[in-house]
């Protein structure tokens, strides 16, 4: 849904590209800045509880530093969903967007993606089923869109739980000390968002 703003936020973020871009940096070099950003989200996730301290003398303590590290995680995790897009506006206003970048920037999102899903499964804020079925599922909603862009139908835009709602969820909810919940919405959001990309691409195809 977030990708159906950009076009009428087209002239601010053209502004922000013609901004980076005066930096003289690459399209790729934001690109692996977003992915660094994920990264350090993911280990902060995953070191949030597990800080040496021992439970049975600081718990409150040992509780603290583990809302610390959700907190980290999702300023890490926005500040990463932010240099994502700065990537593709700096190719746009630069004309070096390629056929090489668009792959780089898309292996990156989905690298990105799956180490905060287990830095959240090391972390333990949720049961592992419950990551495991959020990390399936939102993997199969990417799945969906790149199968159906073989085909040559365009899915960017289609569904509730893009990339991008998915990982502001997990980032704004996780700060919030809800990371079981922001879970159960980011499972519940894909699976919506699987059908819908699977009924639009059924009904583009040939019978």
């Amino acid at each position: 849904m977030l990708n159906n703003l950009r076009g009428s936020l087209g002239p601010a973020l053209e502004k922000m590209g013609r901004g980076f871009a005066a930096t003289g940096l690459s399209p790729n070099f934001w690109t692996g800045l977003g992915l660094a950003l994920a990264m350090a989200a993911a280990v902060s996730y995953g070191l949030g509880p597990h800080l040496g301290l021992h439970e049975e003398t600081h718990l409150g303590v040992v509780r603290q530093m583990s809302g610390y590290g959700l907190l980290a995680g999702g300023v890490l995790l926005l500040g990463s969903g932010f240099f994502d897009m700065v990537d593709g506006q700096v190719a746009r206003v630069t004309g070096k967007a390629s056929q090489r970048g668009s792959y780089l920037d898309s292996v990156s999102d989905k690298i990105a993606e799956s180490a905060i899903f287990v830095g959240i499964a090391v972390g333990g804020y949720a049961e592992p089923w419950l990551v495991v079925l959020a990390a399936a599922l939102s993997l199969l909603v990417s799945y969906a869109r790149a199968k159906s862009d073989a085909l040559g139908i365009r899915m960017q835009g289609v569904g509730i739980g893009e990339r991008a709602e998915r990982l502001l969820v997990i980032a704004v909810v996780g700060m919030a000390g809800f990371m079981e919940l922001a879970l159960v919405v980011v499972a519940v959001i894909s699976a919506v968002t699987l059908v819908q990309r699977m009924a639009s691409t059924s009904r583009q195809l040939p019978p």
